[in-house]
């Protein structure tokens, strides 16, 4: 419990500096994105990563994916990447999207020296509209850097809006019946066919927190027979080949403050927060079991 507690306060502090101290984080709003780059990157050196500045140059403008790993971790090693975009639309705070996942990346950051699993984090810049699926995009500018550097990516969890939980669940209409939960007290995983294998070990590491509802979804054709599923980062990892997942509290099918000025930190259950971060440690202790 103590522990938990201790979580809870240190990711309220994240979401309230990203949303309050800083405010929306648009390429093309005042300094708020670059704010944001330099708070993400405090945390990263703190926790005692690596932190490499991948900069790149939006219709002039300088933004930056920031990729941390632990130090002495070789170049041409397998690794698994744990990601979240830091950006907003301009209208929003952002505290769900996507401060919320920013918060538990840089929570789970701190911890990352406790596992043999060969991990980096990325905060990505730059997933939302108007970037979002165009070569601009952070993500997949990271993706095809590493692509070209012949990085052997083994999967990527990219945390997408992980702080909201409601009384009722919303699903889009392919879903309705498909026995998910009424009430969205859960956190989802999504994968497509490629990435079977590790939604597995991620849903078994999640599920051996019983405090934490986990549910999960697999699509075809690289979740093109159902659009809403390829909505954040980890659908660049897919289009690259590499298997990826995204974890969510399903984002607009449960949070009506979606994209709004009312995505504030008061709205997220911080609680839940906590559980995740505590949630994907195991998932990350399941996926070095497996590697072993």
């Amino acid at each position: 419990m103590a522990e938990t507690l201790a979580l809870e306060a240190d990711l309220r502090a994240h979401v309230d500096t990203l949303c309050q101290e800083i405010g929306p984080r648009a390429p093309f709003l005042g300094h708020g994105l670059l704010q944001a780059q330099f708070y993400i990157r405090e945390i990263l050196d703190q926790a005692g990563l690596q932190v490499e500045e991948q900069g790149y140059d939006y219709f002039g403008k300088p933004v930056a994916n920031l990729i941390a790993r632990s130090p002495g971790q070789p170049d041409g090693e397998g690794f698994y990447l744990i990601g979240a975009h830091y950006d907003t639309v301009p209208a929003t705070p952002g505290a769900d999207d996507n401060a919320s996942a920013v918060a538990v990346l840089l929570e789970l950051a701190k911890w990352t020296r406790q596992s043999s699993l060969p991990l980096r984090f990325a905060a990505f810049t730059l997933e939302e509209a108007p970037a979002f699926s165009t070569r601009d995009q952070g993500s997949r500018v990271y993706t095809r850097r590493a692509a070209a550097r012949g990085e052997h990516i083994l999967g990527a969890i990219v945390l997408e809006m992980v702080g909201y939980t409601c009384p009722r669940q919303h699903y889009p209409f392919a879903l309705r019946w498909a026995g998910y939960p009424e009430e969205g007290n859960y956190i989802g995983v999504v994968g497509d066919w490629r990435s079977r294998k590790l939604g597995r070990s991620v849903l078994n590491g999640l599920r051996k927190n019983p405090r934490l509802p986990a549910e999960s979804l697999t699509v075809p054709f690289k979740g093109w027979i159902l659009p809403e599923t390829r909505l954040s980062d980890h659908a660049s990892f897919w289009d690259c080949g590499w298997p990826a997942l995204m974890v969510t509290d399903t984002a607009f099918f449960r949070n009506p403050n979606y994209h709004t000025p009312r995505d504030r930190p008061e709205t997220l259950n911080y609680r839940f927060m906590a559980e995740l971060v505590l949630g994907l440690e195991l998932a990350i202790e399941e996926l070095a079991q497996g590697s072993r």
